[in-house]
């Protein structure tokens, strides 16, 4: 027998690196448009959030969660890559590509034998070399990256956002080719767009397609990653008929159709946790949950974009708090105790999180993102790390205190002898006092704008760098 063991050593090696124990496993949820005060945990007085709330009492609720960009699609390549977006090739909507070169999420986790999948909206890349749903201006072939190419085995997807409710109906259309009733312009199945169209609601779609990879990935004990990124409440809002009936009859139609699409997606994630829970997995998995950006309407609501940002200055497409501070919980059972984290914290964190849970290093190139599981565990009360933003000529640069923002696309003109020239100018807000950015302290904190500014420069230099590859 002792001469044996030695060779049944590689045998029982080779077997425990075929059957890996299972988790933990990640699940990252995100909202299309939800504003900071869109959900009842965060105290809006009419928006029905049952299952979001039971979730934020139950985990980590995040009252200084950051968005990687006012917009979505910066957002989204943020959480797969842990990097802002200027320095992987998507700085707005419907611009540019999530870059082959980059290190997504899926791709880190293969290396522990994770399965990966990807449902809802997709927003980093066209589906198709042959086409886009935004026309030829999107240049389909030159920005062709499916979920497919960026690591994720199994992907149910929309190239971008689609109505919230019967998105195939031609009256619902969010594009001129979905008006016509080309089905290549909403949903794809792992590279390849649907023969029939679906109907009902846009959330349950994504649902009802996340939820049998979760059951396979648990029947063959693999750990699995899986990213569910919903459309609503992004335009074409179109609202829920059961849910407009039960909780919103009698509210101006526009808030009907908002509210209750907002509804719909909850009762999808209360779907999702009934099922791990139904599975025997929830203790075993770090369920996210947040919004891409701020709520849709500038300088307020207007049209079915009802949302709201709470006491919080500026909208999407903002860098003020309202455009960038969104909605998000964290829940894990038996691992993270409920609590309120206070400590700002970014969709970028998601990546080196994940992979410090794993002890997986990150490469070699700068990451934004930072390991938030202290955060979250309540050993660590202060992020101590800065977060920087771009979106067009606005700069801004975010610590646990302090915001400074480079106003760039708001410049004042003065007269001077060689004519009109542009001044710029610099906004600081003392977030611990003055959270909705009321009261503009620059002038009399003139250190802290010089240290924060040095700081905001060096950031946009090692995004140029590598922006420059």
């Amino acid at each position: 027998m002792n001469r044996l063991f030695p060779l049944l050593l590689p045998l029982l090696a080779l077997s425990s690196l075929a059957d890996p124990a299972p988790g933990p496993n990640f699940i990252l949820c995100m909202a299309d448009d939800l504003g900071w005060g869109d959900t009842g945990f965060n105290g809006h007085p009419k928006i029905v959030t049952p299952h979001l709330d039971e979730m934020a009492r139950g985990g980590v609720r995040l009252t200084r969660f950051y968005a990687g960009a006012p917009v979505c699609s910066p957002t989204r390549g943020s959480c797969l890559t842990g990097r802002n977006p200027f320095r992987y090739g998507v700085p707005t909507a419907n611009t540019g590509h999530l870059r082959k070169e980059e290190i997504s999420l899926p791709e880190l986790l293969s290396e522990k034998g994770y399965a990966s999948g990807l449902f809802g909206k997709w927003h980093l890349g066209t589906l198709s070399p042959r086409f886009s749903g935004k026309g030829e201006g999107r240049k389909a072939e030159k920005n062709f990256m499916s979920p497919g190419m960026a690591g994720f085995s199994e992907w149910f997807a929309s190239e971008f956002s689609i109505a919230t409710y019967d998105p195939y109906k031609p009256e619902n259309g969010h594009c001129q080719a979905a008006r016509r009733g080309d089905m290549r312009a909403l949903f794809w199945h792992n590279g390849k767009p649907l023969s029939k169209p679906l109907t009902g609601c846009t959330s349950r779609m994504v649902m009802d397609k996340a939820l049998p990879f979760i059951s396979e990935a648990a029947r063959d004990k693999k750990p699995f990653f899986a990213v569910i990124w919903f459309h609503a409440p992004h335009l074409p809002v179109v609202g829920h008929p059961e849910y407009m009936t039960r909780h919103y009859s009698g509210l101006p139609e526009n808030q009907q159709q908002y509210f209750s699409c907002i509804t719909a997606l909850d009762a999808q994630m209360g779907r999702l946790r009934a099922h791990l829970r139904h599975l025997k997995i929830e203790d075993k998995t770090m369920l996210c949950f947040a919004s891409d950006n701020g709520p849709e309407g500038n300088p307020g609501p207007r049209g079915n974009s009802q949302g709201t940002a709470g006491k919080f200055r500026g909208r999407k497409r903002s860098l003020y708090e309202g455009g960038v501070r969104v909605p998000a919980v964290v829940e894990w059972p038996g691992t993270l105790q409920p609590r309120e984290v206070d400590a700002p914290c970014v969709s970028s964190d998601y990546f080196p999180t994940i992979s410090a849970v794993l002890d997986l290093p990150l490469s070699n190139r700068p990451y934004d993102g930072i390991n938030i599981l202290p955060i979250l565990k309540g050993v660590q009360k202060k992020r101590g790390r800065a977060i920087g933003f771009r979106f067009g000529k606005d700069r801004t640069l975010v610590n646990d205190r302090y915001k400074l923002i480079h106003n760039m696309g708001g410049l004042k003109r003065r007269r001077s002898d060689n004519g009109k020239v542009p001044v710029t100018e610099f906004e600081l807000y003392d977030l611990s006092i003055d959270p909705s950015e009321t009261m503009n302290i620059s002038a009399r904190s003139p250190d802290v704008v010089a240290r924060m500014k040095d700081e905001l420069s060096a950031f946009i230099r090692s995004c140029e760098a590598s922006a420059d590859g």
